[in-house]
């Protein structure tokens, strides 16, 4: 299911227009981003938690080369599904 798809499920579901459930997700989606880009955990009970994680820097290889190189670190999002998404996939 691609954005477009949840944003008409979402209008027939909450008895929205189409526009107006796109405009909800996309605020939903914003206010997601925005948290998690300042460093804030976002837990949806029942669905999942998004966290940032923390990548140390480590030695990788070029696979043209084979010259070690230096992976610098870095930050990156994670999700962990809460226990309503496990059960449902789990069906």
């Amino acid at each position: 299911m691609r954005k477009p798809e949840l944003a008409a499920a979402i209008a027939e579901r909450a008895d929205l227009s189409k526009d107006k459930a796109s405009q909800v997700l996309n605020v939903i989606l914003d206010e997601i981003t925005g948290s998690v880009s300042d460093g804030n955990d976002v837990s949806l009970i029942g669905f999942g938690t998004f966290t940032v994680r923390e990548r140390a820097s480590r030695t990788g290889k070029n696979p043209q080369t084979g010259e070690s190189l230096t992976i610098p670190a870095s930050k990156t999002v994670a999700f962990k599904p809460g226990k309503g998404l496990k059960d449902a996939v789990a069906k």
